[in-house]
């Protein structure tokens, strides 16, 4: 089974603190490092957590509200001191124009690579990235300015044919690929070998989703129905339920509510308020709803 795993750089929220990065993390696909939002202090992190920034393939940005975005002028100019040649792809929605087009004009011949900035729509679920073994769709979420969660699937894998049945049917080598993709084999005497006893299938594709600042939204469930890991904001306890309204963000109970509703696996909650300075009572609350939660914290390692 390939890689599969989420860094947690940062899970803390706007107001900077000592107890926590602001929002980022790194998801590893097989040696392949996709980072979704970059806070202030997110290259610092990457070298404390051991990424290697050379693996690094592209960016998801959630939404453009300053701790999620601010870290991107100095990583891109570390990439560039580092030598780095491949092309860099920025997802997001296209008013990083005005943050990105001034820094690349003023980096100018000194940057050692190409920028590529791709807007994400605020809309439904949409197929931002695709390669041979994985997807990452977009969708909408509920905040204060146009903010986009995440969904990153695996692909089905091929299914996997049992050594003994080619050696006993007398396989051939050029029908293997065909078979693993779901053929049945036909014998040289004309007899049907059906696909499910020459092969048993693969694991599962694996799903992990990441709900960047958000209200309280159902709507979102059929999206991430189902996901191995789900990430939600749980900036509030439930005794600032109304400021989590008002501020458009989410209650730990609320995010364990959604992830009950989703019939998620396993949800992993963040992007803490700076007024909190333990989080174990987030963490008590939401599981009362759900009791597969745990909170993340800097260094935090997903296996999926």
């Amino acid at each position: 089974m390939t890689k599969f795993e989420v860094t947690i750089l940062g899970c803390g929220s706007a107001m900077p603190t000592t107890l926590h990065n602001p929002p980022s993390q790194l998801v590893d696909v097989n040696e392949k490092l996709f980072m979704i939002d970059c806070g202030e202090g997110t290259q610092l992190q990457m070298r404390k957590y051991k990424a290697r920034m050379s693996k690094l393939h592209s960016i998801f940005i959630s939404h453009l509200h300053g701790d999620h975005i601010f870290g991107l002028p100095g990583l891109i100019s570390t990439l560039s001191l580092l030598g780095r040649t491949g092309d860099l792809n920025i997802y997001a929605h296209k008013e990083i124009e005005l943050l990105l087009k001034p820094l690349i004009r003023y980096l100018g011949h000194n940057l050692s690579f190409k920028i590529n900035l791709i807007p994400i729509q605020p809309d439904g679920l949409q197929l931002i990235y695709e390669n041979k073994s994985l997807r990452v769709h977009s969708f909408l979420l509920k905040h204060r300015m146009d903010t986009n969660g995440f969904l990153f699937e695996e692909k089905e894998s091929p299914r996997h044919i049992i050594r003994e049945m080619i050696d006993f049917y007398q396989i051939p080598v050029k029908q293997i690929q065909r078979i693993k993709a779901g053929d049945d084999f036909v014998t040289a005497e004309g007899n049907v070998i059906k696909n499910n006893i020459l092969t048993y299938p693969s694991a599962p594709p694996r799903r992990y989703a990441y709900c960047s600042d958000t209200a309280f939204n159902p709507a979102i469930v059929s999206y991430i129905s189902g996901v191995d890991v789900l990430y939600h904001e749980a900036t509030f306890a439930d005794s600032e339920t109304a400021r989590a309204k008002e501020t458009f963000h989410s209650t730990a109970r609320q995010a364990a509510v959604i992830a009950k509703e989703a019939g998620v696996k396993k949800l992993v909650i963040g992007h803490f308020s700076s007024r909190y300075n333990e989080m174990q009572h987030l963490l008590l609350e939401a599981q009362e709803e759900f009791p597969q939660t745990e909170l993340a914290y800097e260094g935090m390692v997903i296996e999926l």
